[in-house]
């Protein structure tokens, strides 16, 4: 395993696998600009060539996932005169961008949410393919509390994952939502004990390292941009998809392996 450091963040590659992982504990990994600034630098080495990461899997370090924007940081506290400021600035200089990073990443994203998810924290957990949550764990659109609206992307994942009723009341009540709660809605795919959530995380996550790398990606961009278009569009963008993937030598490594009635040894190219 190798370990490579940023700000507030740091990333561990074993067998195919990046472990993402959030760093700020005094703050539950709340999010400052510091933080952002070191999660961008891993995923830039995560997409290096050669960098062996086929599966991304994100955490945050210790009781917490992410507990939203870091609200002492000096870039978030900002002293200019209420008529004056523009609290979506940093969204659009900050956080838009690295989450465009994350949603076009060529491979599968778990996130392993092991303890309060809230605000923006919320968001990013959301971005998950996978969203696995330790029962511990609850989910909070924290913004209604200090006046703001749901960002990072929550108000068109929300409706789209749990309806428009549910989005509306998780914003508008600004409640906890506990993660057996949030299974049962739909909003995650797995529960596990907390001991066990970062194990299981990375068991999924070495069998889909271990996958065919060009049809998972594939795969998940078809169903990120699905609801963008409409049937027809669909049709269009599955059969370039295709063409991609049976391009692919895994496409022909998996068909060689089912003839030969074996496993397959994907190499992800």
């Amino acid at each position: 395993m190798t370990r490579h450091d940023f700000n507030r963040a740091y990333l561990e590659i074993e067998d195919g696998v990046g472990k993402l992982v959030m760093n700020h504990v005094e703050v539950m990994n709340a999010v400052s600009a510091e933080m952002l600034e070191g999660l961008v630098a891993a995923l830039n080495h995560v997409e290096k060539p050669g960098s062996g990461v086929r599966c991304l899997v994100w955490t945050g370090e210790g009781r917490g996932f992410c507990t939203g924007a870091n609200l002492a940081d000096g870039r978030v506290n900002d002293p200019t005169p209420p008529s004056e400021r523009d609290a979506g600035a940093a969204l659009e200089q900050r956080y838009h961008p690295f989450l465009r990073r994350i949603r076009n990443l060529k491979m599968p994203v778990i996130t392993a949410i092991n303890g309060p998810a809230a605000g923006v924290g919320m968001s990013f957990a959301l971005m998950g393919d996978m969203i696995l949550a330790a029962k511990s764990a609850f989910f909070l659109q924290a913004f209604r509390r200090i006046g703001l609206v749901p960002d990072g992307g929550s108000t068109w994942l929300l409706p789209r994952l749990v309806g428009l009723a549910r989005a509306k009341e998780l914003s508008l009540l600004g409640e906890r939502l506990p993660a057996e709660k949030a299974l049962e809605w739909g909003l995650i795919n797995r529960v596990y004990d907390d001991a066990d959530l970062l194990p299981e995380a990375m068991k999924l996550a070495k069998d889909l390292a271990a996958g065919p790398t060009v049809s998972l990606s594939n795969i998940r961009s078809l169903y990120n941009r699905s609801f963008d278009r409409t049937y027809e569009e669909q049709l269009d963008a599955e059969r370039w998809a295709q063409l991609t993937a049976g391009r692919s030598k895994d496409f022909a490594e998996g068909v060689a392996a089912f003839l030969q009635k074996r496993p397959a040894e994907f190499k992800g190219e």
